[in-house]
């Protein structure tokens, strides 16, 4: 039987987040992830203040904001191109103490990786809990070998499940929780070389229809897209066709971006969220983060934030003490975690009915009050992010300077 200190169960941002912030703290940890590597999948990733600080705590946060592509002036449109309201990126760095970074998701994956010492992330591991164990006993872990289908037992002291919306550990804890729930809409994603002409950044609301396009700071654009559409459908040609008779009448530089995705290059996933709150983030010495925790609709970007934030203040909770007691540390953990993510889980969820609104009437009424808001200034738009975005975490921020992978 394996002795560990710490597993975490998925290599995905919070899984890695998770595990850098532990090892920070003196804290043996290993990461086990089903994928054979951890080329992440081809799409962006948007981080808030809230998240930045949190990275501050792992020493990134500064190696993250170096990274920020310029953002002036962007906002919302109708697919004509009238815009609908205006963003000031300036405004919401002053009041929320920090721009909105866009980066690649290998970029952060590659950040986080780098500040984990080598062998600590095991690829090829597929991980279900058997035993999630209690104050007197260790949870118990089986790891199966998806090159040979070998598998092997080990037990842990504290166990992270961090392994998606569609987590195992969770259904592990929890098996009488409905789980994940079909949002009504599915999701497209890609990278793609920005276009000749020059365009400011936004989101553009249709009928049932949303487009997104954003500058990287390596000059690559990453786009998205949302749509209303049965659960598991397809494109019965191609995603790129799909794309196209969506959205390839819509305004600049809508079509400009199409014409340069390669149908293989796009990612499409039905958007599943969990609003069926969990009675806990914790059984025993397992406990759930991210997707896993409290996965919610992409409306207001932060379900990647939320993930990084949850993995600084459960190891802050689990480190904390010169004892590892699990009922006591997790329990403060989700007392911590579990109200604020169940909040922003439902605002999202609004969000994401609005901007998914197919009525005509209903349309036009959205997007009059859009334009309305707009008229006060950005100060009252950035007012539904208050309370998300200025989060600070519980733990002082550590040096970026220096070696990332030694513990603080």
């Amino acid at each position: 039987m394996e002795q560990h200190r710490a597993v975490v169960v998925g290599a995905g941002i919070g899984g890695l987040t998770a595990a850098v912030a532990l090892h920070r703290r003196g804290r043996q940890v290993t990461v086990l992830e089903r994928a054979a590597d951890l080329t992440p999948v081809g799409a962006g990733i948007a981080l808030a203040p809230n998240a930045q600080r949190a990275l501050d705590v792992i020493g990134i946060g500064d190696r993250v904001r170096a990274l920020s592509a310029w953002q002036g002036d962007g906002g919302m449109r109708t697919p004509a191109g009238r815009w609908l309201a205006r963003t000031d990126a300036r405004a919401a760095a002053a009041r929320f103490g920090g721009p909105l970074v866009l980066l690649h998701r290998a970029t952060l994956v590659e950040l986080l990786t780098s500040a984990l010492p080598e062998g600590v992330v095991r690829t090829g591991a597929a991980a279900t809990v058997t035993d999630p164990g209690d104050d007197h006993r260790p949870a118990r872990v089986t790891v199966t070998d998806a090159g040979t289908g070998a598998r092997s037992e080990l037990e842990a002291e504290l166990v992270l499940g961090a392994d998606g919306i569609h987590s195992a550990t969770r259904k592990a804890l929890f098996p009488d929780h409905p789980g994940p729930r079909y949002s009504g809409a599915t999701s497209w994603r890609v990278v793609v070389p920005a276009p000749g002409r020059p365009f400011a950044p936004h989101e553009t609301w249709g009928a049932g229809r949303l487009w997104g396009s954003q500058p990287l700071k390596d000059g690559r654009v990453y786009a998205y897209a949302m749509a209303v559409a049965p659960a598991g459908a397809h494109a019965p040609d191609d995603e790129k066709a799909e794309l196209l008779r969506l959205f390839g009448d819509w305004h600049h530089p809508v079509p400009e971006i199409l014409a340069g995705v390669a149908p293989d290059r796009i990612l499409r996933h039905d958007v599943h969220h969990l609003p069926d709150a969990l009675p806990a983030f914790h059984r025993g010495r397992v406990a759930l983060l991210g997707d896993a925790a409290h996965a919610m609709m992409p409306s207001l970007g932060q379900g990647g934030n939320q993930a990084v934030e949850d993995a600084v203040v459960l190891a802050h909770h689990a480190c904390t003490a010169p004892d590892f007691v699990p009922g006591r540390a997790l329990a403060a953990y989700t007392a911590d975690r579990l109200p604020r993510t169940t909040a922003i889980v439902r605002k999202a969820a609004r969000a994401g009915a609005l901007t998914m609104l197919s009525a005509r009437p209903a349309v036009a009424l959205r997007n009059t009050a859009v334009s309305a808001v707009s008229l006060f200034g950005p100060g009252l738009a950035l007012r539904g992010f208050d309370g998300i975005c200025d989060w600070n975490p519980p733990v002082e921020p550590v040096p970026s300077a220096g070696d990332a992978s030694r513990p603080a």
